[in-house]
């Protein structure tokens, strides 16, 4: 076994990216497992990696917080230098985002949120991290986020990376003055993570760079920035963060406090006027972007197309109701003198067998969702199978639909109100998250009859 400064001993690479590989080791002196990430491995490369790793030594070990990697220590060892940092047994944001599918709305407001903490400390102590994407956003196995890999951070005072035209970064996270070649600040790493809160409800980064970066710069220097649809409760943040003028985002404490208000179950602060741009930006090299999605409990989404149907029907409902005879201050279609005939219909027994088919289907409604609802936290996938093909789909697959249900511990239902006469069904709900927290909210289902069963088609 390879020992390192004698004191780490090397048990196998866990991560390779660049000219640094990292690897799980022990230390011996203290008993406890730690991550090491090689330095300077490549010829000629120790000049700048080995500037890179005591950078990020400095800095990362200058903050003291719960969700950063802590930084240990700065070895050499055969020619190499060894980053010695916490070990966070887990898997990047990233990695979850891919396995799993889309955050729901919350749980990526708690994620960010704790970033955004460690971020705003940092940029209190003058340091900008530069490289937030979902892959340096560890995750344990509680689902507690750590920033890492502070690599190409530079502190205010640091002019070592602030040469014009220098582009450091991620390119699809990058800000729009850093892809243009400006030097970094902490707006720009705001914008970068409102480009990873985009990641992480939507599955996917706001621009595509795998087969033109070139094309994705411009697109991010020149381009509207894409936003989610109007109604999503993230909306109004991610365009106060991915804001192309730096001097218009919000700062990075205001962010993570209006994060913690959405992961809380409250509404966001953020301009509602914010989500008015409703189109995602176009990849610039693939062909007509998908349309914007309705972000829905669990990561399930319908398309927008469903809101105009359902918008559609709801004019043409409020037009009948206008113009249909009534009692009650709408215009009248009987000419006078009728109102005896009129009022007869109300009393004919043929509504009767109508009246007692409406409470029944209002009943198998309310017994249905109950019944749902006391399944999808013990057996998701089971649930999962009420869902009509079409909503399984909108909502990524099993995969998109568990990422948010098996944060819940429990979802006790109440004050069921079905509707017969268009299927649909609102209730309360009060989840027992499994990280401790509660909360309450009001859920409205769209149901569809198919043959003896119920399933369910969207979610308002």
């Amino acid at each position: 076994m390879h020992v390192i400064a004698g004191r780490y001993s090397l048990e196998r690479e866990i991560g390779r990216g660049g000219s640094a590989t990292v690897h799980l080791a022990r230390d011996e002196v203290l008993g406890r497992q730690v991550a090491l990430k090689r330095i300077g491995v490549m010829p000629g490369a120790d000049t700048p990696e080995l500037a890179r790793a005591e950078r990020e030594a400095r800095l990362a070990a200058s903050l003291n917080h719960p969700h950063v990697v802590s930084i240990f220590d700065l070895v050499m060892e055969d020619d190499a230098h060894w980053l010695v940092m916490e070990y966070v047994d887990g898997r990047t944001l990233s990695d979850l985002v891919r396995a799993e599918g889309p955050l729901d709305s919350r749980e990526a407001a708690r994620v960010l949120s704790q970033a955004a903490d460690a971020l705003a400390d940092a940029h209190a102590a003058g340091i900008v991290h530069r490289d937030v994407k979902p892959s340096n956003i560890l995750m344990t196995d509680e689902l507690e986020a750590k920033l890492g890999d502070f690599g190409i951070a530079r502190a205010d005072q640091d002019a070592a990376l602030t040469r014009t035209g220098l582009v450091t970064g991620s390119p699809a996270y990058l800000a729009p003055e850093v892809a243009s070649g400006a030097t970094a600040s902490s707006a720009s790493d705001v914008w970068s993570l409102g480009a990873t809160l985009f990641h992480a409800v939507e599955g996917r980064p706001p621009y595509d760079t795998t087969d033109n970066l070139m094309g994705a710069l411009f697109a991010i220097v020149n381009e509207d920035p894409p936003r989610l649809p109007a109604g999503h409760p993230l909306a109004g943040l991610l365009a106060v963060t991915m804001e192309k003028d730096p001097a218009r985002r919000w700062p990075m404490h205001r962010v993570r406090d209006d994060l913690r208000r959405v992961a809380s179950g409250m509404t966001s602060t953020a301009p509602t006027e914010a989500t008015s741009v409703l189109t995602p930006t176009p990849n610039p090299t693939r062909g007509t972007p998908t349309l914007p999605a309705t972000t829905v409990r669990g990561g399930a989404r319908f398309p927008t197309g469903w809101l105009v149907v359902a918008a559609a029907v709801l004019l043409v409902g409020v037009l009948t109701w206008w113009m249909w005879p009534g009692d009650d201050g709408r215009p009248e279609a009987q000419p006078p003198g009728d109102t005896q005939a009129s009022a007869s219909t109300t009393d004919n027994p043929q509504t009767e067998p109508a009246a007692e088919t409406s409470e029944r289907t209002r009943q198998e409604m309310a017994a249905f969702v109950t019944e749902y609802l006391d399944t999808v936290t013990s057996d998701p996938r089971t649930a999962f199978e009420q869902l009509t093909p079409e909503f399984q789909e909108a909502s990524n697959g099993f995969g998109g639909y568990n990422g948010w249900w098996r944060t819940v511990e429990s979802a006790s239902v109440s004050r069921i109100v079905p509707n017969a006469d268009n299927l649909t069904v609102s209730y309360t709900v009060d989840y027992v998250m499994k990280n401790g927290s509660r909360s309450t909210e009001q859920v409205i289902l769209q149901l569809e009859r198919q043959d003896d069963r119920y399933l369910i088609a969207g979610e308002a």
